[in-house]
């Protein structure tokens, strides 16, 4: 099948001053590989990307498929005239930092998804690298897909087309099914680590006499709401992509797309709860700081308490007057100190028994 070029032109992206003064770096720079896929099968050549087209043209069936990493403004715009790429889809290739989302120029789809990678947090210096994300941009056209990493942790995509020839077999949609597939599982895998983690500051915060850090929960909290932020928006672009653009995406891609939406509702779903709980780890943990504050405090007053009585005491006795009672008495100084142990410990008692100590 021949590859329709897109009758945009690429539009050479706003100079900004990041590369002026700096080498060009040819494309080939940023291309991880660059492989023609026929009849569901890789071929095992690198090939460059002019050939790749010229390959597939030639053959009549096929499609390329371009990997890429971190690309400047000058490598996409070249990849761009070799693909007849749309000029918006090269500038958001370029800035990243995208949410997820799916977009149509005419023939061409522009997906773009976040990566997540977690790292428990006993191995890590700053508490923000417990989870991290990246983002994979894919443009599929007639012909071609271009896989886009910014940040990204992925297998060698182009092994991982030779392990479902069947699939690979119906065109470039089912390599966006399968870097779709690939993030969500991970999504799957991260959300039950945080599930144990999160029950363990639960079982940490409501067991009795345990001590716990409140800063833990708080940084919890705030990685699992950038986890949200990455996953949720995802569910609008599977929609999409499973209700529309029939041309592009074959019905048995569409099928196995189902099971990717399903599998991120389920995250979704995990990771609003996980934000839910530890809100309410936050409200219990609160609540719990506070009433040990108050039993502290009546500790502390209760010893003052016991304190003064000695205190005062003595300081009666301690007054300098010729004329007092028991003054020149001999067993002032006995008496008065065993008056001072009897209110200690009468003190002692009932605080003990109102549960003040």
């Amino acid at each position: 099948m021949a590859v329709v070029p897109s009758p945009f032109k690429p539009r050479k992206p706003k100079d900004n001053g990041q590369h002026r003064g700096k080498e060009q770096l040819p494309v080939e720079r940023a291309i991880e590989h660059c492989r023609v896929i026929v009849d569901g099968k890789a071929l095992p050549e690198d090939f460059s990307p002019a050939a790749a087209q010229d390959y597939v043209e030639e053959l009549g069936r096929g499609f390329v498929w371009v990997g890429m990493r971190e690309p400047d403004s000058h490598q996409m715009t070249d990849l761009a005239a070799e693909f007849g790429i749309h000029e918006l889809i090269v500038e958001d290739a370029v800035v990243a930092h995208q949410r997820p989302k799916l977009e149509r120029y005419d023939d061409q789809l522009f997906i773009v998804a976040r990566s997540i990678n977690y790292r428990d947090h006993d191995e890590v210096d700053d508490k923000r690298q417990i989870i991290s994300t990246g983002e994979v941009q894919m443009i599929m056209g007639h012909g071609f897909i271009i896989t886009i990493r910014h940040a990204a942790k992925l297998p060698d995509l182009a092994q991982v087309a030779a392990g479902d020839t069947q699939m690979f077999a119906l065109g470039p949609a089912a390599a966006a099914w399968k870097v779709l597939d690939i993030l969500v599982d991970r999504y799957a895998e991260i959300s039950e680590l945080l599930a144990v983690e999160v029950d363990e500051l639960e079982e940490m915060v409501f067991t009795p006499g345990s001590t716990f850090e409140i800063d833990r929960i708080y940084m919890f909290k705030r990685e699992i709401l950038e986890m949200r932020h990455a996953v949720a928006p995802l569910s609008a672009a599977l929609k999409a992509m499973i209700a529309n653009h029939k041309d592009m995406i074959p019905k048995k891609i569409r099928s196995y797309l189902r099971d990717v939406h399903d599998h991120e509702l389920l995250v979704k779903d995990q990771v609003s709860s996980f934000d839910e709980r530890l809100s309410a780890l936050i409200d219990a943990s609160v609540a719990k700081v506070t009433m040990q504050q108050n039993a502290d405090m009546r500790t502390i007053s209760a010893v003052v308490g016991m304190w003064a009585a000695p205190t005062l005491v003595a300081g009666i006795y301690g007054m300098n007057f010729d004329v007092m009672p028991e003054l020149h008495w001999a067993f002032g100084y006995p008496m008065s100190i065993l008056l001072m142990v009897l209110v200690v410990a009468a003190l002692f008692l009932w605080f003990k028994k109102n549960k003040w100590i």
